[in-house]
């Protein structure tokens, strides 16, 4: 069967209320259930995304296998009754999940467990019928435990809006976060590094625990997209929206720190960047299918550039601090205070209310238009209109990009964010191409976005302390540096723009 569910962090501030809303439905209903989870020593089901497990409903023991579904609410389940706590693979025979057994490398064995509490009422909407399922518990793996505050949203019947309706009336009042991990992979991430702590000397066993904690929470980069030459446009703009979705809110979930502070662990400038890179890349991805596929609304994509922004704020206070500063002190400029960055905190931003309704419409938005492309598109060949719009994108970079020097700074940060977008609709057709065509142009263009960064960082440093040299006399030598540096960047930018204008059209 297919499962169709949301899932949502509950903060603590929320956690009384949100369990005495549900209670207040009439006919709540509390489990305790109790699950051990399998995988063989190479995670063979993981890396097939999927899960296996035997869970204790109340008396009763369910042997359940999840797979990854269609979209990013949806997994297949097929849930078999057990006599007792016992594996039983036989009842996969003839099924689709046959095929993922068929590929297990080694023995499966007990890799993690979750003993949760929840708090369950099946709710009646005009669209459709959905189970909500308030969670509290631990997912443990030896001696690695996190604590689980959740509340899911689960299709029975009807319209799959009805999920986002439902999630959207219980997400505004209690500042729910989203979070698109499910227990399993979190449960997984914890084996993975318990594992390792535990075969790590005695003596390191310290430092191997805090870098296997900060890997379990690191960054989430750009997954790689293989785009079929067939595809139509439409199909191709739900594809690699669905895949920058991911980015942006996996990232968002890290920074509105969800469970993190259990272990001490904090959000840093990183998971800022990379969510400013979903977000960018996604915004590149609608002007590169523009007029081939439906875009989302104008609300959500206004939405897309106000937050870009306030993230950027932050960036940028920690690209001056992380890079621009140590450069300057580098080069003997006497210390100097910066002023307060006047940009908001980031976690507060990741988990307002605003920014948690946006990403829960982009994932209704990516959901509905990739169900509606998968069913209705038409298949055509996408390798010539790519082409034809990333052409005219390196012609006009090749173009302005011959007098850089003498550009305004608008005019250049313009020329950065062209080139950005660029890079990343080659990086979302790539498979369109034949292979290894493409390796040159991409090394050529990255090194004109790297420059393009430095030229970026350096004006934004020298506007923040020529702002300051009215009070602080000592930041004219910052004001000059940069001045100078910006000299050399620009002509160093010349130069990249034209050796990438040189290279072989990976479209011939």
């Amino acid at each position: 069967m297919i499962e169709q569910e949301i899932k949502l962090h509950v903060p603590a501030a929320s956690r009384k209320a949100v369990a005495a809303q549900l209670q207040a439905i009439p006919g709540p209903r509390r489990m305790r259930l109790r699950a051990m989870y399998f995988d063989t020593p190479s995670r063979s089901l993981a890396r097939q995304q999927a899960a296996l497990r035997l869970r204790l409903e109340g008396r009763r023991w369910v042997q359940t296998l999840k797979m990854a579904g269609a979209d990013a609410v949806s997994r297949i389940e097929l849930n078999h009754p057990r006599p007792g706590p016992e594996l039983d693979l036989s009842v996969y025979a003839g099924t689709p999940a046959e095929a993922v057994f068929a590929q297990l490398d080694g023995e499966l064995a007990l890799r993690y467990e979750t003993d949760i509490m929840r708090l369950g009422r099946e709710v009646q909407t005009r669209l459709g019928s959905v189970e909500i399922a308030y969670d509290v518990g631990t997912i443990r793996a030896g001696a690695l435990a996190i604590p689980v505050h959740e509340i899911e949203f689960e299709m029975v019947s009807g319209q799959v809006q009805a999920l986002f309706a439902l999630a959207a009336r219980w997400l505004r009042p209690y500042g729910l976060v989203m979070d698109l991990r499910s227990k399993a992979e979190r449960g997984d991430g914890l084996a993975n590094a318990d594992i390792r702590m535990r075969e790590a000397p005695d003596a390191a066993r310290e430092s191997v625990r805090a870098a296997e904690i900060a890997r379990y929470w690191a960054p989430v980069t750009a997954d790689k997209l293989e785009l079929a030459d067939d595809a139509s446009p439409a199909q191709a703009v739900a594809a690699v929206s669905a895949s920058c979705y991911e980015q942006i809110a996996r990232n968002a979930t890290l920074l509105a720190e969800v469970d993190m502070a259990h272990l001490n662990v904090h959000a840093n400038a990183e998971h800022v960047h990379q969510v400013r890179v979903g977000m960018r890349r996604l915004r590149s991805a609608w002007r590169l299918f523009r007029g081939w596929a439906p875009l989302p609304g104008a609300e959500l994509q206004e939405g897309a550039r106000y937050f870009f922004g306030l993230f950027g704020q932050a960036r940028d206070a920690d690209v001056l601090g992380d890079t621009v500063l140590p450069a300057l002190e580098g080069a003997g400029m006497p210390p100097i205070a910066l002023p307060q960055s006047e940009a908001q905190d980031v976690m507060s931003v990741a988990s307002s209310t605003a920014f948690q309704l946006w990403l829960l419409e982009m994932l209704a938005w990516t959901v509905e238009t990739a169900q509606q492309e998968s069913e209705t598109a038409e298949k055509r060949a996408l390798r010539d209109q790519v082409t034809r719009r990333l052409r005219k994108w390196h012609h006009r970079l090749a173009q302005d990009g011959g007098r850089f020097a003498k550009l305004d700074d608008e005019a250049r940060h313009d020329l950065r964010k062209l080139t950005k977008r660029l890079r990343y609709g080659l990086s979302f057709t790539e498979s369109l191409y034949p292979g290894g065509r493409t390796k040159t142009y991409r090394k050529r263009l990255a090194a004109v976005q790297e420059v393009l960064g430095e030229v970026n960082d350096l004006v934004v440093a020298r506007s923040t302390y020529a702002a300051m040299t009215d009070s602080e006399p000592r930041a004219w030598f910052a004001v000059g540096w940069t001045t100078a540096r910006l000299t050399h960047l620009h002509q160093e930018a010349e130069h990249a723009i034209a050796a990438l204008g040189a290279t072989k059209a990976f479209w011939r």
